[in-house]
């Protein structure tokens, strides 16, 4: 059994996980940053202090076992958004019903595992105690519009678990039997930032996600609090750049995560939107220094095929020069660009005619310590996407090959 540690976002591993899970013999860990304060995300957040468990619920999708007899009603149950004209009142009296078992479903869902549904009874319990105390506190009402009913639940258990994030998603690994493991890259509840080159702030992991410029990021930041809007855009780009450098938290990467890249034979670099998926997580405390003392692991990189709003005019090469700057901000050792990459994927298909697709440069890549691979890695049934099982197949065949030569 290969154990595959893959470093992804949520969307972001759409193509590559279930290619990784459909493959016998390998069992596959997928670390993700919890910082998404978008939508209810947001509002999850901002009422239950907590990380956010939106890019953990997408991969935990992606692992339901699909011959599990309830797998139609855990996938209902994880896709299930409420609507955007839903009644505050009626909403927590349908989850009270359901949660002191007046009523067998939740949202028109059943179970056939009575451990799953004593489980959610008790997460969706303390979802609505602990709401309407917390609703009297702030004097305001929980907004359900467009709601994941996965993230109450996880509100809910997150509470149960003494406010843990790692044990939360652990449980709920277990309690839906997944493929593999999701694992929070940190359980510290911090804000995600950036700063433009042109000084502008993005106050939010929603507003890094939501960028349409040409205007590259500067950097991202983690911050205890909130920053003020109006007062902040006062300050002079100068200003702002030496408050964040000093008020920068850095978050140490969990134990768990630590022990699954420990135990890695292939650490896998996901394509995905880089500032606010995938740098939070690279700039995590401990994490580079975990990935480059795993000697024996396969590392590899796999570059983005099409231009997202955040990253519009990276080349190929940014992507990997742009990771390998954010892993060495992770604490102060320097990392050279061979102990955390073997091998970068890039993509040189193109398959549809109206995407924006990522350039290939070359010269961008002379001096860095990286073996290439360039070849068709986008999916001719998904342009723009990648094809997960080639992208898969080429990676264990670069460590069968990596592998042999050690013998």
């Amino acid at each position: 059994m290969l154990n595959v540690v893959i470093l992804n976002g949520g969307r972001g591993a759409a193509s590559i996980m279930p290619a990784l899970l459909s493959r016998q013999g390998l069992y596959v860990t997928s670390v993700v940053n919890a910082y998404d304060d978008g939508k209810s995300t947001g509002e999850i957040r901002r009422f239950f202090g907590m990380l956010g468990p939106s890019d953990i619920r997408k991969v935990q999708e992606l692992m339901l076992p699909e011959d599990d007899a309830d797998y139609p009603n855990n996938l209902a149950v994880f896709r299930y958004r409420f609507p955007d004209n839903s009644d505050h009142d009626r909403v927590l009296e349908q989850m009270s019903a359901f949660a002191e078992g007046e009523r067998s479903d939740i949202v028109g869902t059943e179970f056939n595992n009575d451990k799953t549904k004593r489980s959610l009874r008790a997460f969706i319990g303390e979802f609505v105690f602990s709401l309407r105390a917390i609703e009297r506190v702030r004097g305001e009402k929980f907004n359900f519009a467009d709601c994941a009913l996965m993230n109450c639940i996880y509100a809910g258990a997150f509470l149960l678990f003494n406010r843990n994030i790692d044990q939360t998603t652990l449980f709920i690994d277990r309690l839906f039997k997944l493929r593999g493991t999701v694992l929070p890259t940190s359980i510290e509840n911090k804000t995600l930032v950036a700063l433009r080159e042109n000084g502008q702030m993005l106050y939010s992991e929603a507003e890094i996600v939501e960028l349409r410029s040409n205007v590259r990021v500067e950097r991202i930041y983690l911050l205890d609090l909130p920053l003020d809007r109006e007062r902040f855009d006062s300050l002079s780009t100068e200003e702002k750049r030496y408050y964040l450098q000093r008020h920068h938290c850095y978050v140490g990467v969990s134990s768990s995560v630590k022990s699954a890249l420990r135990q890695a034979d292939i650490i896998l670099y996901s394509s995905g939107t880089q500032h606010s998926s995938l740098y939070p997580t690279y700039m995590s405390a401990g994490l580079a220094r975990t990935i480059a003392d795993n000697k024996s692991a396969f590392k590899a990189f796999v570059t983005n095929i099409g231009a997202d709003y955040e990253t519009p005019s990276y080349k190929a090469s940014d992507y990997l020069v742009g990771a390998h700057r954010y892993l060495n901000l992770s604490d102060s050792r320097q990392y050279g660009f061979e102990e955390l990459f073997d091998v970068v994927l890039i993509n040189r298909s193109r398959y549809k005619a109206d995407e924006t697709y990522v350039e290939y440069d070359e010269s961008g890549f002379d001096g860095l310590a990286v073996k290439k691979v360039i070849e068709a890695f986008e999916s001719p049934a998904c342009p723009g996407k990648h094809d997960g099982a080639k992208v898969v197949q080429k990676v264990l065949d670069l460590y069968d090959e990596q592998l042999n030569k050690s013998f």
